[in-house]
């Protein structure tokens, strides 16, 4: 019989074909297996049998499926989400946005805060994670990414501070924000994704017409009443479309700045009025 050090080694090896962090993958599949944190495995007992489940999970992350999938939950910031297949999963790149929110906030914290286009909440969340006097909206046009954001909240002890509506991006909304957050749709219709993006996440959440331009031309209009006086909005963007997202958004009257991720490639717009 196998032992959990001999199951990881050969996941490891197995999965090098699919993953860039093949060995990372395989204890976290194998800690989601046997029901504890990656820790727990790592200090417990590897020479004890594996969970039976661990072979169903490593077989799906074979077939391309994301961990984040598999294992339901996802790191983002300072908090963990639960994610579907229903909802895009947080990448670390769009942690960007919470940062250049952080720095333009340095002296006086947002009250108010919208998040377009929310998905599983992860940005609206992170956000009032940092900002505790702060109340949020997320709006989204799925009504299964608004149940997995309306239960993160829940999750999180944050639903108080918060509410999740239906929307077409901004349409209706009146209030304005100090912040808004937005991580829309921008890959063109006929890039080519990895297996595991293309054949798992949802395409309402990824693709966005010919150019990829398609919902920041509909969300630019309706941004510059939402923004409050001293406020700002950070918009993610794909890291080839700085000028041309940019471009979309000045003609709105906003200034524009650029934020890099940590890979030092364009990610998002900074705008202020």
């Amino acid at each position: 019989m196998s032992t959990i050090r001999a199951a990881l080694s050969n996941a490891t090896l197995r999965l090098g074909s699919v993953s860039q962090s093949p060995r990372l993958d395989a204890e976290l599949l194998m800690a989601h297996a046997i029901g504890v944190d990656r820790n727990s495995l790592l200090l417990g007992d590897l020479d004890a049998l594996p969970s039976p489940d661990f072979d169903t999970f490593l077989a799906r992350r074979l077939a391309h499926e994301p961990l984040a999938y598999i294992t339901g939950t996802r790191d983002f910031w300072t908090i963990s989400l639960r994610v579907t297949p229903g909802v895009l999963i947080p990448r670390a790149d769009s942690e960007t946005l919470i940062e250049a929110a952080i720095t333009h906030f340095a002296r006086k914290a947002p009250t108010r805060i919208l998040d377009l286009g929310t998905g599983s909440g992860a940005l609206l969340l992170a956000a009032l994670d940092q900002w505790p006097q702060a109340t949020g909206l997320g709006i989204d046009a799925s009504a299964a990414a608004l149940a997995v954001a309306q239960d993160n909240a829940s999750q999180l002890g944050l639903a108080a501070r918060c509410t999740f509506e239906m929307r077409n991006w901004a349409d209706g909304l009146e209030q304005s924000y100090d912040l808004i957050l937005c991580n829309p749709p921008y890959v063109e219709a006929s890039a080519s994704l990895d297996p595991q993006v293309f054949d798992y996440e949802p395409h309402s959440a990824l693709f966005a017409g010919v150019d990829g331009l398609d919902d920041y031309v509909r969300i630019a209009p309706q941004l510059p009443p939402l923004l409050a006086a001293g406020g700002v909005a950070v918009i993610e963007i794909g890291y080839r479309q700085a000028e041309s997202v940019g471009a979309i958004f000045a003609a709105q009257g906003f200034l524009v700045a650029v934020a890099q991720d940590l890979g030092k490639r364009d990610r998002c717009l900074i705008l202020t009025r």
